[in-house]
């Protein structure tokens, strides 16, 4: 089939491109999540793609797991922004229906928090990029946080404690449960974080 005006089988080469790269992205997904030692020639196998189209978007394997590792943190916080964005209802309600949003994110497909929480300690890379992620989480959760009930009356420094204490514990928690460290309904779980959101983040409430 001739390629016209960069157009091939309707479509142009940007969208071929971002469906090559969601393929590669899709399979670190895949292969990482079930064999530690993942490899950039088994993420090009299972995407079905040569190694020329793996270096079209990644310099790397470090470069390709830690843009999966931010897509999979992208997910996470749109979810739970979009669901905290649409709900009403009192502070409590809300983070809830954030923290359910987060929780059946991972339910839906266990292997995105296994890989994000859990596999991204393996390489230094991604257990940096981890890091910096979680420093993300607690500015979002301040954010997050002053949209729903006033912290007005705390220091700044007292905000970002609070806040860094309900990430680090959420991220124990769900990291424990994926890990089957912890036997808990999904409905469970979300009571859980939501009392530790309101201990940290809200306690006059």
């Amino acid at each position: 089939m001739a390629v016209k005006n960069g157009t091939y089988r309707g479509q142009s080469a940007a969208e071929r491109r971002a469906e090559r790269r969601a393929r590669l992205l899709a399979a670190a997904l895949e292969v990482w999540s079930e064999d530690p030692a993942v490899t950039m020639t088994k993420i090009c196998t299972r995407a079905g793609l040569s190694e020329r189209y793996f270096y079209e978007h990644f310099t790397c394997l470090d470069d390709a797991l830690t843009a999966l590792v931010d897509s999979i943190a992208f997910e996470i916080a749109a979810a739970s922004t979009t669901a905290l964005e649409v709900s009403e209802g009192t502070a409590r309600e809300r983070i809830h229906a954030a923290l359910t949003a987060y929780v059946q994110l991972l339910v839906d497909d266990p292997r995105k928090g296994v890989v994000a929480m859990i596999e991204a300690y393996s390489f230094p890379a991604t257990r940096e990029r981890r890091s910096q992620l979680m420093q993300q989480f607690v500015l979002l959760a301040e954010r997050e946080s002053q949209a729903v009930v006033a912290l007005s009356e705390r220091s700044r420094a007292e905000t970002r404690m609070a806040a860094t204490a309900f990430v680090g514990g959420l991220h124990q928690l769900i990291t424990d449960w994926l890990g089957d460290d912890l036997d808990a309904e999904p409905d469970a779980l979300v009571n859980v974080a939501v009392q530790l959101w309101q201990s940290m983040m809200a306690p006059e409430e």
